[in-house]
């Protein structure tokens, strides 16, 4: 059985190997399933906000002005494609190697926190959401977007046998609903959308202050 140290440097191999070409790649993707969710989400984020898993940076062009970014991925090559796109659009923020398993960050860091397409991947979501959950300021925002499982039957038996190949190949899940970790940790959904026969979930979820 594989631990979860071996499937993430498998997870790390796999996103710097299609680092160059993850934005092409996701552009069909996007255009035809994911829509405005981008834009749609970051325009709330506020204050200091972390984003996890930040990718190539595809998100930083949607945040709105004044707030303090700071970035973390685990792949090296993601994240020069993300200074990249930073450079070119005049963005700070501060981008480093990260695991959103283990964030190093104290309790408490951040006004917001956003994970966008990416919680699929993570080997224990329930980690990564504690995390987010734990850095995360009391009264502070989530903002969540990702591929779930779908609300239609016959969707949902495809999903079964494409995780069959890319939960091997890749740590990528179809079938998470990180809405549920949300919940069940107590957050106010202030914001919340499911469409493409609920292959596409997107959130806005405020931490309690107590």
């Amino acid at each position: 059985m594989r631990t979860t140290a071996t499937r993430l440097e498998r997870s790390r191999r796999h996103w710097d190997r299609h680092a160059r070409s993850y934005d092409r790649q996701m552009g069909r993707i996007e255009r035809r399933f994911f829509g405005d969710t981008r834009r749609w989400l970051c325009r709330y984020a506020e204050g200091g906000v972390l984003e996890v898993a930040i990718g190539t940076g595809l998100n930083l062009d949607h945040y709105p002005p004044g707030i303090r970014l700071t970035g973390v991925d685990l792949s090296r090559g993601m994240l020069d494609q993300a200074r990249r796109r930073a450079e070119n659009s005049g963005r700070a923020v501060d981008l480093s190697v990260g695991d959103a398993q283990r964030l190093a960050f104290p309790d408490a860091s951040f006004d917001t926190v956003v994970c966008t397409f990416s919680l699929c991947a993570v080997p224990d979501v329930g980690a990564a959401f504690s995390e987010m959950d734990r850095v995360l300021k009391p009264g502070g925002l989530l903002l969540l977007a990702d591929h779930v499982v779908s609300t239609s039957r016959p969707v949902r038996v495809v999903q079964r046998l494409l995780e069959l190949v890319t939960v091997p190949l890749a740590g990528e899940y179809f079938r998470r609903r990180p809405v549920e970790l949300v919940r069940a940790a107590g957050f106010e959904l202030q914001r919340h959308e499911r469409f493409k026969l609920g292959l596409v979930e997107r959130v806005v979820a405020r931490k309690p202050t107590r």
